[in-house]
């Protein structure tokens, strides 16, 4: 009779160990300003961890769907602790915690820190992704550069630009603004919410400034102060960052990790 062989067993690393590579490769101490409060936001995960879960929000969605894959931890870019919004657990705070609780799950949030970083972050990601070539820190927010700018390596039309930006974010509620050139080479990037960064590009003298979302009142200020301004979506623009991070920190330790992607519009 053939024996049959038994799955091998995945490694579980400490979570403390995952927690500290993490902080050490954000920096978080350099963002303590931020209104998140990044790093370990619920403990968990009493056995280790051989899964990571990564994800834009922490939502009950994201969390059913990671436990369901089998993840112990779970890495996001929107946690659920900012400033004050835990110092009652009851209510919805309560709801927010106790599932994770509950599942012996681990919940990691990385904000300002997933923004700025200048390999794995949403905005160096994105530059990357478009082709951009010389980029550097760009997009000053709390007193924090967390976009970064590039060019070109030759100058294409707006119109190309825009393509490929909606190309690299699918499914986001994608618009614009053709108030500056037709032809783009200098682009600024600061994702999500990043839409009143787009003063800043137009007084470096940036071609065009790309983010997830912008009002009418950024509207009106590209046409005045003239330049081109488009918009991937909040959400498929932060997509970026924690699945680097999360590719990053299963390479390290040599577990697995999987991007739960809901594909949201906004």
């Amino acid at each position: 009779m053939k024996r049959k062989t038994a799955p091998a067993r995945r490694r579980a690393v400490p979570l403390a160990e995952l927690v500290a590579w993490l902080d050490r490769t954000l920096d978080l101490p350099a963002f303590a300003g931020d209104s998140s409060n990044n790093g370990l936001q619920v403990e968990g995960a009493s056995g280790g961890v051989s899964k990571v879960a990564c994800g834009v929000d922490a939502s009950p969605e994201f969390y059913e769907e990671a436990r369901r894959r089998g993840a112990q931890l779970l890495l996001v870019h929107h946690g659920i602790s900012w400033g004050d919004s835990l110092a009652r657990i009851a209510g919805p705070a309560y709801r927010l915690v106790a599932p994770l609780v509950r599942a012996d799950q681990a919940l990691y949030a990385a904000h300002l820190p997933l923004d700025a970083h200048p390999v794995l972050g949403n905005n160096a990601r994105i530059a990357k992704a478009l082709g951009l070539r010389g980029v550097r820190p760009f997009g000053v927010y709390r007193g924090f550069s967390i976009g970064v700018r590039g060019s070109f390596p030759r100058a294409l039309p707006w119109d190309e630009v825009k393509a490929r930006f909606r190309a690299i974010c699918p499914g986001g509620l994608f618009d614009s603004v053709d108030a500056g050139k037709k032809l783009v080479r200098t682009v600024g990037i600061v994702s999500g919410g990043g839409a009143d960064e787009c003063a800043q590009a137009a007084a470096a003298g940036l071609d065009a400034f790309l983010t997830g979302e912008f009002g009418l009142q950024h509207r009106n200020a590209v046409l005045n102060d003239p330049i081109d301004l488009a918009a991937g979506g909040h959400y498929a623009t932060e997509r970026f960052g924690v699945r680097a991070l999360g590719e990053a920190l299963a390479a390290e330790f040599g577990i697995e990790w999987e991007f739960v992607d809901f594909n949201l519009p906004w």
